[in-house]
């Protein structure tokens, strides 16, 4: 995507927090594109539940939109775009602990400039642009992430070149790797292991957190399955607050299929550090059960997999995708008939505000539960 300079002054221009007639006006400019097979009544009345559920409750969900600094609360703005405050770890290698923490005119570039100075400690940035103005108001929900991540349908170039001091220097690509199963005839005894509804996952996903911290605190760079050899930092996010459990009720809306026995997980009863957690993905049609979340050791993960794939074809679902298997975990996945592959779609891209350079800090744990 080329960046087209904008018409209008950049100094007049600045990022605001949305009022809720600008939230409920970003919900109809969307629709046209995010909808799917919702009508426009339907999608805002699910994006008006959204935001009442765990992942974007107390401020954690925050609506942007770009405007002119002279008239804030127009209902003719630029453009916007919604960021969610989530707990992360961040662990440095050295370290035995783990810490918390309009189309076509550019609009939207000038946009994602700004948006560094929102969400991240602003001594962590370099100097504010003069031809931008001043910087935009500080809000209290936001602005202490020392590291924040997306997804993007517009391929690299358009987010990297969208810096906080000007073209270059913004969020960079890490592994867009997904593993695809064909989902044939899987049937079989679920002795020795345990389905799960949406309610029991939930703990699950909190014993989960404390698991992901201890491994992270002793993560040796050898053991991971990214190609940086010295990394600054390992960050991740995690899948507790409703980050995880958030992708099932938006899957589901106003769709009549469902998964069969209201189950949305799976783990063994032997071991109980193999498990996964899943939700629908329906664009593009036919619906593919995305794995949200997954943990197995390469001995436990054939089993694993060969539930999941029992559980989509109940349900119906002749697709089975994983995102970012560990290396182990894909030598097994090829054995068991997945096809791993890069995405072009859905690019995991990651922006660093702590000490050294974003392209030395690695991205662990990068699953579909980190997607919104």
């Amino acid at each position: 995507m080329v960046l087209v300079e904008p018409k209008v002054d950049l100094s007049s221009l600045s990022l605001f927090r949305a009022t809720r007639a600008q939230v409920e006006e970003t919900w109809r400019r969307t629709w046209p594109q995010w909808g799917g097979a919702l009508s426009l009544t339907e999608y805002l009345a699910r994006e008006a539940e959204m935001e009442c559920m765990d992942h974007a409750k107390e401020g954690k969900l925050v609506i942007w939109v770009l405007a002119p600094r002279d008239d804030p609360t127009t209902l003719d703005f630029m453009c916007a775009c919604e960021t969610y405050k989530r707990a992360g770890l961040v662990a440095y290698p050295s370290s035995s602990t783990s810490e918390p923490n309009s189309r076509g005119r550019g609009y939207a570039g000038h946009m994602m400039h700004l948006l560094h100075w929102v969400i991240a400690p602003r001594v962590n940035l370099p100097k504010f642009p003069e031809a931008w103005g001043a910087p935009p108001e500080e809000v209290a929900e936001s602005g202490e992430g020392l590291f924040s991540g997306l997804y993007s349908d517009v391929g690299e170039d358009f987010y990297h070149s969208a810096g906080p001091g000007g073209k270059g220097g913004g969020w960079e690509t890490r592994e867009a790797v997904s593993t695809i199963w064909e989902v044939g005839m899987e049937e079989g005894d679920d002795t020795g292991w345990t389905w799960l509804m949406q309610e029991q996952l939930k703990e699950l996903w909190n014993r989960d957190a404390r698991r992901i911290k201890k491994e992270l605190a002793n993560m040796p760079v050898s053991d991971t399955s990214y190609e940086l050899e010295h990394p600054t930092a390992f960050v991740t996010y995690l899948p507790t607050n409703g980050v995880c459990g958030f992708h099932i009720p938006r899957s589901t809306w106003v769709s009549n299929l469902s998964m069969a026995g209201g189950f949305w997980g799976v783990q063994s009863s032997s071991s109980p550090d193999t498990y996964a957690s899943w939700s629908i993905d329906f664009r593009p049609p036919p619906p593919t059960l995305i794995v949200t979340r997954l943990c197995a050791r390469e001995e436990t993960f054939p089993g694993l997999i060969a539930k999941i794939k029992q559980a989509a074809r109940r349900s119906g679902i002749k697709k089975v995708e994983v995102w970012n298997l560990r290396g182990g975990l894909r030598d097994v996945a090829e054995r068991t008939g997945g096809r791993t592959f890069i995405r072009n779609e859905h690019l995991p891209q990651i922006m660093w505000y702590g000490p050294g350079a974003t392209g030395s800090i690695e991205w662990v744990y990068n699953e579909k539960f980190g997607w919104c």
